[in-house]
């Protein structure tokens, strides 16, 4: 089954702004404890958006009912880091985000991303600012993230993003998921193999 082609992200965007934010205040462990990936979007950044003592929202971006149904999240520089847990970036896609912005992302974080279909761009501090502006002034703004051409879009302005190439060229060419590839290419394989004569049983 062929992959979608990923050129593009449309979207409103919320903000969750800081430096470092690693994967287990992305998604704490002890909600890893699950036998598929589904149902963890509920607990993204769970620990940061309920009081530990209280249990009590904390006022969480997220929670602000201004940005219900946010597809685009932005934030800060090295955003995804420390363990290189899958979960954390399939909790924020299944939380409904399409898309992250941010100054730039940690490696391995970066790369679940992209096996998922769900580019990550990095931009400017200076750009994310405005566009985090812009939608704290209007959270309806919509945002387009053009992988192709590399930029964002966004109540009427148009600031740089970088995807890098390799990404960028498997999202746009529908090839972002390396097991999907191998599994699409079954038959390929085993005709191949039958005519390798080591491999004839």
């Amino acid at each position: 089954m062929p992959l979608a082609k990923i050129t593009s992200v449309t979207g409103r965007g919320v903000c969750v702004p800081g430096n470092d934010i690693d994967t287990d205040r992305i998604i704490p462990a002890r909600f890893m404890k699950c036998v598929t990936f589904d149902g963890l979007g509920q607990y993204l950044f769970h620990d940061v958006r309920n009081d530990p003592a209280t249990g009590k929202p904390t006022g969480h971006p997220l929670d602000d009912p201004r940005y219900k149904g946010a597809t685009i999240l932005l934030s800060g520089a090295n955003f995804g880091c420390g363990s290189s847990r899958e979960h954390a970036p399939q909790a924020i896609q299944k939380y409904g985000f399409k898309a992250v912005i941010a100054e730039n992302f940690a490696e391995i974080f970066f790369g679940n991303c992209v096996t998922l279909g769900m580019p990550c761009a990095t931009a400017s501090r200076a750009d994310i600012a405005k566009i985090a502006a812009a939608i704290e002034r209007d959270p309806a703004t919509e945002i387009v993230l053009d992988v192709d051409k590399q930029e964002i879009r966004f109540g009427g302005q148009t600031v740089k993003a970088e995807v890098r190439a390799a990404a960028r060229d498997a999202l746009i060419n529908g090839r972002w998921d390396a097991i999907g590839e191998l599994l699409d290419g079954m038959c390929a394989m085993k005709a191949t193999a039958a005519r390798l004569p080591y491999l004839a049983v």
